[in-house]
């Protein structure tokens, strides 16, 4: 399943988060592992770059963040990125440099590549979501089955167990998220894909595509 591999989804020069990925074919891979990597990369940050604020947060001395939003660690905020009001980290979350984190927005156990925006009302929970992605307003991941039962990434005949019971969305670079929409747990959108607002998304979506509802996915001209 090549389209869901981390060179075909991700440039890994976009995030402080490079080293964690190696070693891993998939990207999802690496979700157990990212509240060790980010206690140990916070370690390592300059003093002259971040101020260490609370148990295992870190923040860029540049990053806006406001006085009303909640950082739980471990967590890593990267340079130039906006934290808004009322947004709640719960942990295990590395911010990327020049990311916009919104209003009311909530996020769990995640990457966000350099750029990224989730700017209003969205919840972003087991997720990876690479360079430039945005999710539109209301737009979220969803990351458990409502039958509690593992995660399986699936395209079309094809099926990969994760293993995860927990799994949100693998959001390729450049990948647009209308509002209002979810990603449905094991959800993979490769890049540069717009996804329709108010759209229910599973599966894998290749990338350079328009997502318009289950069953109409065109190639982008």
């Amino acid at each position: 399943m090549k389209e869901c591999k981390i060179e075909n989804l991700y440039n890994l020069d976009e995030t402080i988060a490079k080293k964690i990925f190696e070693g891993c074919e998939y990207p999802w891979e690496v979700l157990p592992k990212i509240k060790d990597f980010i206690i140990e990369l916070g370690e390592t940050l300059s003093s002259d770059e971040y101020d260490k604020v609370g148990e295992n947060v870190w923040i860029a001395k540049d990053a806006k963040v406001a006085p009303t939003a909640f950082i739980n660690g471990p967590a890593i905020i990267g340079k130039g990125a906006e934290v808004r009001h009322c947004a709640f980290i719960r942990g295990n979350a590395i911010v990327g440099e020049n990311a916009v984190v919104g209003n009311s927005t909530e996020l769990k156990n995640v990457i966000l590549f350099n750029n990224v925006q989730v700017p209003h009302y969205n919840y972003v929970g087991d997720s990876i979501l690479g360079y430039k992605s945005h999710m539109g307003a209301g737009s979220i991941t969803s990351n458990v089955k409502s039958d509690k039962k593992l995660v399986i990434v699936k395209n079309g005949e094809e099926k990969i167990e994760t293993g995860l019971k927990k799994f949100g969305a693998m959001v390729g670079d450049n990948v647009e998220v209308g509002c209002g929409s979810i990603l449905n747990p094991g959800s993979v959108i490769g890049r540069n894909t717009n996804i329709y607002p108010l759209s229910s998304v599973r599966g894998v979506i290749k990338e350079n595509s328009i997502y318009k509802k289950q069953g109409e996915v065109v190639e982008k001209m």
